[in-house]
């Protein structure tokens, strides 16, 4: 079952295109904040999602840009704008495809399948964009750490140890599982190395505000526990 975002400020039309797309075993989900899309759109994690350009705060232009700064969930522009200018804007900002008001349901279920099939079918790279914990977000295709809207590049070594760690929050990694990741053949490898390794992710992680994240389990390995903001 794929899941939409609408991103429509017309209640009646959201609720419309909601009701219809749920008929034919869409997941669906209307924003209710419009001033913070971005955190909507990480804790749905959406697989494609349907943007008006008239919105409230900022338009649909603006929005989408802003998530192709983290994500390449397919986006499926619906508006009653339909100059060319407002059309090559849609695409320059990284959206799919460009459907006028008032449009046929029908052609909005075969834009939105033809969208999936490419985004999702089995020629397509379906790759996972992001995690997101409380706020923490790990953009994996980008070795990004964001808290809070402040952001620090990783390097390779670094976003790997630490995207583990955090998909096993609050569990015990062993130093040897750890090893393995980084490293395909251990026989040669310092065991020092590791614990440089995590030295420099705390590090990072204390660049962008988060300190004692990181747990040292003596004669097992590191643990990833909650967030502590460093004021």
């Amino acid at each position: 079952m794929y899941s939409i975002m609408i991103i429509e400020d017309d209640k009646k039309m959201a609720e419309l295109i909601k009701k219809h797309l749920e008929r034919y075993g869409y997941k669906t989900f209307l924003v209710k904040d419009f001033s913070n899309i971005k955190n909507e759109f990480l804790e749905y994690k959406p697989d494609l999602v349907l943007m008006d350009i008239n919105l409230p705060f900022f338009d649909g232009f603006y929005w989408c840009s802003e998530i192709r700064s983290y994500s390449k969930v397919p986006i499926i522009f619906i508006s009653a704008r339909d100059s060319d200018m407002d059309q090559v804007m849609a695409i320059d900002n990284g959206g799919d495809e460009f459907i006028i008001k008032p449009f046929s349901y029908d052609v909005l279920l075969a834009k939105i399948k033809g969208v999936l099939r490419r985004a999702y079918g089995s020629y397509a790279k379906n790759d996972t964009d992001f995690i997101k914990i409380d706020d923490l977000i790990l953009y994996t295709n980008k070795n990004i750490l964001e808290f809070k809207d402040r952001k620090v590049e990783l390097s390779k070594n670094e976003f790997s140890l630490l995207f583990h760690l955090v998909k096993n929050i609050n569990k015990i990694v062993s130093r040897d599982t750890l090893l393995e990741i980084l490293w395909s053949d251990t026989e040669f490898i310092d065991d020092n190395t590791l614990s440089v390794n995590v030295t420099r992710v705390r590090k990072r992680l204390e660049e962008v505000g988060i300190k004692d994240a990181i747990e040292t389990k003596r004669g097992q390995g590191y643990i990833f526990r909650h967030i502590q903001i460093n004021n």
